[in-house]
Parts: structure tokens; C-alpha cells; sequence
């Protein structure tokens, strides 16, 4: 769709998964010119008709920004009493308890890296894939133990509370030094759903769920960063060098899970002592991977935020490289075991996908953040609602 019509210096083939990659390549390397030539062209003409195809779909029906924002979620915040956090400010975490952490585990996901699909525990018994899902199950828990009492990992993280309202019409959230709001520590820029909703559906955006400045009330919001993969590169390099694939795939996918689990459990803490707006909250790990509880924990570069480049403000504000995370210039994570976020505790929150958006409300959001609207189209393509550079 995008990567072929704009590499031209050699050919461009997309996979589905690494499995599919050997044939690939072996008919990339053949030497025999005229049959890599017959594949190069076959696969040309393939991803034609699928970009021609594309361009023929009709997307959602977008209404402009301003209509958007006149649909927007709304709350009585005269009524509204937010729960002042019981502590406010920053806190890092060291060494953090994998026991502790590995409680909170959601193995479900676990299973997809090994292209096994069920959900989780039902596929243990599954008939064509319970059998293989059981024994890598088993083998991630027996190298669990041993990433516990041998302490093969390191779990670091750090979150804030803090003051905060949102402005510009909800769509960003600005995090003040104290009540008095007269300094600005970062302001986390947010994308309104621009689709046309049916009657009693609201274009949300995240800011929604925070009082507004001009309300008058005093709002709070968290933010975080945790992970659960230092330490693992050396233990990586241990297995490959043994030739050990499957094992280091193995321990990556496991540290994954650790992070995730980290997320839950700083998350649960912070709902009911930390912060404590659910101190009576008693759910179980089951109920913990439903997301039954009061409030959301959304990262950029998810639907609800799909904007990457949020990261930067994010980190800077939890100081993060203090702990050991940090940013690379595409802003992943490093170690990539790890996972970052904002805490909303308004009880009406919620999860959404922001999806297609309008040119109008990309040249704002590109105004807002001061960056130019190429780049702003740059980290916001797979949103944009029409062709960069066409009327």
C-alpha cells in the first residue's frame, strides 16, 4: 500500500508471518533471472490490483472538527468531585518483586507468539493446538521460576500523579506543578473521532474524561512507564549462541508478559492506595485482564492515542531514563519489554479507536503540538481520512 510505490531501488514483498519469508526469499535469490523476473512481476501486478482496490472503498463518512466537538462526551462537572490522589508527585521503582508481578500475568497473549490461536485457558483443551499450547505453557512457567529465584530480570518503573484540565476543547490535557495551575509541566495533545455517529453517540476523545480549566474544578491524571527487561539481552546472546532459538524466543515472549503484568499491578495499586479512587476494589486476576475496574490506562500509539510521538512529552515528564527506560528516535521503548501510559480515573472513561480523521483537525492538532502538518500526516497515516498533498 505504501512501502512499494515509494521504495524503488529494489522490490518490495510483504509476509504475513516469518514462516512465509523462506520461499520468498529463496525466489528473490534464484538464479535462474528469467523466473525472478516472472515472480518480481506477478507480485507487481498482485499488489496493483490490491492498491486499486483500496482506493476504490468508500471510507467512513467524516463531519468537520467543529461538529465533532459539539458532540462531544459530556459530564455535569459542577456535580463532579475528583478524588484528590493520596500522594502526588513522582516516584521511580527499582528492582520491583517478580513475584509479585508475575500474579498479574495474562497468559492469553502469550500464545500468539507461537501462532497458536484460542483464548486462554480454553486452549489448553483444544483439539487440533491444546496439545503443542500445553507444553510451551509449561516450558514458559518452568523458565519463569527460574527467572524468579535466579533474578534474570530486573523490573523497574516509575509513575506520577498529578494536577490536571484540559483545554482546547478537550482535546488536550494540560499536567500542572500544583492546584494553583499557573505552571505547565507537559500537556498531552489528544485526536477527537471525527466519524459521523449515530443519534446519543459522542465523538470521544481522551480529554473528555478530564474536567475542563474553564470548569473551575481540580482534576487528576497519572502517568507511568514500567519494564520488565533489563537484563535480558545478555541472557538472549546466552541462547543464540547455543543456537538455542527457541528458548530465547521463549524468554522475549516472557518478558513481555512480565512488563504487561507489571502494567496491572502498579495500575491496581495506584487505583486503590496510591490514588485511591477504588479503595474498596476487590477483583481477581481474571476479572484485573477483563478491565472490570473504575478507569483506563491508555498509551499513545494505541487506538484511543494512535500519536507515537506523545511518548516524548510522556518520558520527559516521568523522567524515565532515571529507571532505565528510554526512547529510540521512532520512539519504541527500550528495553522493549516495556509498556507506558497515562491513568484516568473518571468512572465514565473508556477505551475507544479514535480512527479515520479530517484534514481539519490534523492541521489544528500539527498547529497545537508546533509541528509542521507533513510531519503531524507522517505520525498520524494510517488515521488520515484522505491523501496527504491532494485537494
Amino acid at each position: 500500500m505504501k512501502i512499494a510505490p515509494g521504495y524503488t531501488s529494489g522490490p518490495t514483498v510483504w509476509v504475513p508471518d516469518a514462516s512465509r519469508s523462506v520461499s520468498v526469499c529463496s525466489n528473490l535469490l534464484a538464479d535462474d533471472e528469467t523466473a525472478r523476473r516472472k515472480y518480481l512481476d506477478e507480485v507487481r501486478g498482485e499488489y496493483e490490483k490490491v492498491r486499486a482496490q483500496h482506493a476504490g472503498k468508500k471510507g467512513p463518512e467524516l463531519i468537520p472538527i467543529e461538529e465533532a466537538r459539539a458532540n462531544r462526551f459530556k459530564t455535569d462537572w459542577a456535580a463532579y468531585r475528583a478524588v484528590k490522589p493520596a500522594f502526588l508527585g513522582l516516584k521511580h521503582l527499582r528492582n520491583y518483586d517478580l513475584a509479585e508481578i508475575a500474579a498479574h500475568i495474562d497468559w492469553g497473549p502469550f500464545f500468539q507468539t507461537w501462532d497458536l490461536a484460542g483464548a486462554y485457558p480454553a486452549i489448553l483443551d483444544d483439539k487440533v493446538v491444546g496439545a503443542e499450547a500445553k507444553k510451551v505453557l509449561a516450558d514458559v512457567q518452568a523458565m519463569l521460576r527460574r527467572v524468579i529465584d535466579g533474578k534474570w530480570l530486573q523490573a523497574n518503573g516509575v509513575f506520577g500523579l498529578f494536577y490536571a484540565n484540559s483545554v482546547n476543547h478537550g482535546e488536550d490535557i494540560e499536567i500542572y506543578a500544583s492546584s494553583k495551575r499557573d505552571r505547565v509541566l507537559a500537556t498531552w495533545h489528544g485526536l477527537r473521532q471525527q466519524n459521523r455517529k449515530p443519534t446519543g453517540n459522542p465523538n470521544l476523545c481522551l480529554g473528555d474524561f478530564i474536567a475542563p480549566k474553564e470548569s473551575g474544578v481540580v482534576d487528576y491524571i497519572g502517568a507511568f512507564a514500567v519494564t520488565a527487561g533489563l537484563g535480558i539481552d545478555n541472557r538472549v546472546k546466552a541462547y543464540e549462541d547455543k543456537n538455542d532459538d527457541y528458548n530465547a524466543i521463549l524468554l522475549k515472549a516472557l518478558a513481555d508478559r512480565l512488563a504487561e503484568a507489571f502494567a496491572e499491578t502498579l495500575h491496581k495499586r495506584v487505583r486503590r492506595e496510591l490514588w485511591g479512587y477504588a479503595k474498596d476494589e476487590d477483583l481477581d486476576n481474571s476479572a484485573l485482564i477483563a478491565e472490570k475496574y473504575t478507569g483506563i490506562r491508555p498509551a499513545p500509539g494505541y487506538p484511543a492515542c494512535p500519536d507515537h510521538t506523545e511518548k516524548a512529552g510522556l518520558f520527559e515528564l516521568l523522567r524515565a531514563p532515571e529507571v532505565k527506560i528510554s526512547l529510540t528516535e521512532s520512539y519504541a521503548m527500550m528495553p522493549a519489554s516495556s509498556v507506558s501510559g497515562f491513568y484516568l480515573a473518571h468512572p465514565q472513561s473508556q477505551y475507544f479507536a479514535v480512527g479515520k480523521i479530517g484534514r481539519d483537525q490534523v492541521e489544528d492538532y500539527a498547529r497545537r503540538k508546533g509541528m509542521s502538518l507533513a510531519e503531524a500526516e507522517r505520525w498520524l497515516a494510517p488515521n488520515l481520512g484522505y491523501e496527504p498533498g491532494k485537494p
